[in-house]
């Protein structure tokens, strides 16, 4: 009811009404937003014309042999995505040698990861196995939101994670007064709440577009580029503020890595060993793997939208959506002792407990005494 009464009924003001319903739909929530987008957006719809409340995704392939193949592949990496992440999470909380900013930062960036991929990955296990690949407009708007979301927040982290680099190399002494546990967190909750707005800015123009003609989107998920080419009302706007917010947000925390990096080289520089100067790049090899990759593979996308790249589009957002999240631990552990050196005290540790309590010989025991009765 509270989301009715916000909706003003003149046509002309259907901005303001948005901006009203999401305000007093506080405390915010996606569902409540998205409803609020869509109640506005029904009204904007002339009545000449009638409203798409569906879309077809086309997926990877139209082919039913490749898709059943595609199936168990995606979803194998889908779990190992989930066990790693989920298990590099896990491991830097149990294990105090890991409690340090960087390795907080690394956790935060496990946790979008999983989110990540878990906005794509079982929609599009599930049109793999299905014949219509259909998704309402209410879910292509959370997908969207969620993915844009996550996608933007790790950009934000990862600049992060590249300034809290530039102080413990720039400034080692000052490092730990520097980035106390509580100034991470606020730096975490930033990183979160700038892809928090950045995907509501760019959703709520994108679905409030009226759709009419075409639902067919050429991809396996809702993307921004593919959602505008099907509006039949003058998109202009909506692309203006989707680049305005890529600019601030994609562009803008580039541009923090690079200086950041700029000054960690020239840092690097002023270290007269060449074994310390080793040890500091080493530091930063891991997070620089992982903004090659990721931004690498998203400017490819991006910058060259049009329906003439639409297989380039899919195959490079295979790679930064399916692959990255998989990747991400993988690059951090392989390369790091202090994981390695926790992992391997994990494992010994359990390997204590259960030669201690000799799990396996008491289940056998229990077994064989259950026989034994029923004889």
């Amino acid at each position: 009811m509270a989301i009715k009464r916000c909706l003003l009924d003149s046509h002309q003001y259907h901005w303001i009404n948005i901006v009203l319903c999401v305000w007093q739909a506080a405390p915010w929530s996606l569902p409540r937003v998205i409803t609020c987008v869509a109640t506005s957006r029904s009204m904007e719809v002339d009545g000449n014309h009638t409203s798409v409340d569906m879309f077809v995704l086309l997926g990877l392939s139209d082919e039913k042999e490749l898709q059943l193949i595609l199936f168990p592949v995606f979803l194998g990496i889908y779990i190992v995505t989930l066990i790693w992440n989920l298990g590099l999470i896990i491991l830097i909380r149990i294990n105090s040698n890991l409690h340090t900013p960087m390795y907080l930062f690394l956790s935060s960036l496990s946790f979008i990861d999983i989110c990540y991929s878990s906005s794509i990955s079982p929609r599009m296990l599930s049109d793999f196995l299905c014949d219509e690949k259909t998704i309402s407009f209410m879910a292509c708007a959370t997908q969207l939101f969620v993915t844009a979301w996550m996608g933007l927040a790790e950009c934000c982290l990862l600049a992060t994670m590249a300034y809290d680099r530039y102080v413990a190399i720039g400034s080692p002494l000052q490092y730990s007064a520097i980035m106390v546990p509580g100034r991470c967190w606020k730096l975490i909750a930033v990183a979160y709440g700038s892809g928090f707005l950045s995907s509501l800015v760019r959703t709520v123009p994108c679905f409030h577009l009226s759709y009419c003609g075409p639902n067919i989107i050429q991809h396996f998920f809702c993307d921004i580029p593919q959602i505008i080419s099907l509006s039949c009302s003058n998109p202009f706007i909506c692309q203006m503020i989707v680049f305005l917010a890529a600019i601030f947000v994609g562009v803008g925390t580039l541009l923090v890595i690079l200086l950041s990096y700029g000054f960690i080289a020239a840092s690097i520089l002023k270290i007269s060993s060449v074994k310390g100067s080793a040890k500091a790049l080493n530091t930063c090899g891991s997070h620089l793997a992982t903004v090659t990759l990721y931004y690498g593979t998203a400017l490819s996308v991006y910058m060259h939208p049009g329906s003439g790249h639409a297989m380039k589009h899919k195959v490079l957002s295979v790679f930064y959506v399916i692959f990255v999240p998989i990747l991400n631990p993988l690059i951090y552990s392989l390369r790091n002792k202090d994981i390695k050196e926790a992992l391997k005290r994990v494992i010994k540790r359990w390997g204590i407990f259960l030669s201690k309590n000799n799990i396996w010989a008491d289940i056998l025991i229990t077994i064989r005494k259950t026989e034994v009765r029923t004889y």
